[in-house]
């Protein structure tokens, strides 16, 4: 099940970084991004998120996600790296 989420996950990733303008015209402009990321800020926005979309997704069904959350937030709850 997880390599069916992690390529729509990807699938998804992809359109957000191609046809970002598709994504601008039907979800509206970030007024936080635009004033943050400056002119233009809300079509890098969408850029970013498809990419991290892509990464997170590529790290989850590799597994290695798990491995980075626990290593970096892990002491907070008590877990220890093996």
């Amino acid at each position: 099940m997880k390599y069916f989420f992690g390529i729509l996950a990807i699938v998804v990733g992809c359109a957000m970084v191609i046809k970002t303008e598709w994504f601008l015209d039907n979800f509206g402009h970030s007024d936080w991004a635009e004033e943050k990321l400056g002119p233009g800020g809300s079509r890098l926005m969408y850029k970013l998120m498809g990419l991290a979309a892509i990464i997170f997704a590529i790290l989850g069904m590799t597994g290695a996600l798990g491995e980075i959350i626990i290593s970096v937030f892990g002491s907070i709850f008590g877990f220890k790296q093996v």
